[in-house]
């Protein structure tokens, strides 16, 4: 009984320690401080040369997964950057402004993509029902959803996670993700069912530059993948497994 680890991360640096650690997948972002942006194009460059399937999360800016005619122009090339790359597929959603998915939007984003898989993300966890919001990610085709069960983390959606895993019944992927570590993970695996599972395995990291912070180039303290808490997921997945 397989289980993949996926890991967020948002540098080559990043990227090298949850390769090494065992990662089975990777969601290339940038800014993961404000939840994931779209990478840059020379990162998705690098993580191309990954050995393992890489997606590219689109997302043009911060706030809402509420987006107009100009980002959903610069969506799509960004979509055609993740193509030209190589990369494995894309990391899609969109709400309207009640909550509800934008069926019309990701539809056409999903389209775009073509031949690329397929990953819907958190937008799902904004739904107003996420029952119907599975039903509309079964049609729209996505490979797999990334929830954290409509709570801020996946330890608090459990009863959720578990009924949809039960009603998307093989159909699609439940993929569990945020606030997921070593010493919750198998708990959260049992209680859902899950085949996947999201993670940043990361560590707090202070700055080695005081200057940069006194000047607003950088924050005193960040999270950056740690190749160990990376490798500890993996013992802890096996170890359920």
């Amino acid at each position: 009984m397989t289980i993949l680890l996926e890991v967020c991360v948002d540098s080559a640096e990043g990227l090298a320690a949850a390769i090494t650690g065992g990662a089975g997948r990777i969601e290339l972002c940038s800014a993961l401080e404000l939840g994931g942006l779209t990478p840059l194009p020379s990162l998705m460059r690098i993580a191309a040369r990954a050995p393992i399937p890489i997606y590219a999360m689109i997302r043009p800016h911060a706030g809402p997964f509420i987006f107009g005619r100009a980002d959903e122009e610069a969506m799509m090339l960004d979509i055609d950057a993740t193509r030209a790359a190589g990369l494995a597929g894309v990391v899609i959603g969109a709400n309207r402004p009640d909550g509800t998915l934008d069926m019309p939007l990701i539809h056409r984003l999903k389209t775009h993509a073509a031949g690329m898989g397929s990953t819907l993300h958190r937008a799902f966890d904004l739904v107003p029902d996420a029952d119907q919001a599975l039903e509309q990610a079964v049609e729209l085709g996505c490979e797999r959803i990334l929830t954290s069960g409509c709570a801020l983390k996946a330890q608090d959606g459990i009863e959720t996670l578990k009924r949809l895993s039960a009603k998307a019944a093989g159909r699609i992927s439940i993929m569990p993700g945020s606030g997921i570590r070593p010493a919750n993970v198998g708990a959260i695996l049992q209680a859902t069912g899950a085949r996947e599972v999201h993670g940043s395995c990361s560590s707090p990291v202070e700055s080695a530059d005081p200057r940069a912070v006194a000047f607003g180039f950088e924050a005193k303290s960040t999270n950056k993948t740690d190749v160990e808490v990376v490798r500890e997921m993996c013992r802890a997945i096996a170890a359920f497994a």
